[in-house]
C-alpha cells in the first residue's frame, strides 16, 4: 500500500513530519539559501582574477608602466646629452663673438678665407678604409 510521500509525485516533496508536500516556491527558496554562498564565492573569484589581469595586462598595468619607466629614462637621458650641447654651442657662440683667433679659424675653415700673401691648399678628403670581411680566407 502506498504511502503519503510516493503519492505526491515527482515535482511535490513530502515533509517528514507532516506528510504534506512542500510548495515549489519554498523549494525553490530553500535551495538559494543553500547556494547562495558558493555562488556567491565563484562571482568573487572571478571578479578578483578579472581584477588582477586588468592590474597586469589592462591599458595602465603594471607591464606598460615599466615600459613607461624605461621610457622616461631614456627621455632623460636624451634631455641631458641636449642640454650639453646647449651649453657646448652657447659656450662656441660667446666664444665667436668675444674671441678674434676663434672668428678667425671659422673664416679659414669655412669661408676658405687667408691672410694677405697667404696660399690655401685644399687637399681631397681621405678615401674611407675599407675593411675586410670577415671569414674570407676560408
Amino acid at each position: 500500500m502506498p504511502d503519503g510521500k510516493t503519492q505526491a509525485g515527482k515535482n511535490a516533496v513530502v515533509s517528514e513530519g507532516e506528510g504534506l508536500p512542500i510548495p515549489l516556491h519554498r523549494r525553490v527558496a530553500e535551495f538559494a539559501r543553500r547556494l547562495w554562498r558558493p555562488a556567491a564565492t565563484v562571482v568573487v573569484v572571478a571578479l578578483a582574477l578579472l581584477l588582477g589581469w586588468h592590474v597586469f595586462n589592462g591599458r595602465n598595468g603594471i607591464s606598460v608602466w615599466q615600459q613607461k619607466r624605461v621610457e622616461e629614462r631614456q627621455l632623460r637621458k636624451e634631455i641631458d646629452d641636449l642640454g650639453q650641447e646647449n651649453g657646448r654651442l652657447h659656450q662656441r657662440v660667446e666664444q665667436l663673438k668675444s674671441d678674434p683667433d676663434a672668428i678667425a679659424r671659422v673664416a679659414r675653415e669655412k669661408l676658405h678665407y687667408a691672410k694677405p700673401n697667404e696660399v690655401i691648399v685644399t687637399l681631397p678628403p681621405d678615401p674611407p678604409q675599407q675593411t675586410p670581411p670577415t671569414g674570407a680566407g676560408k
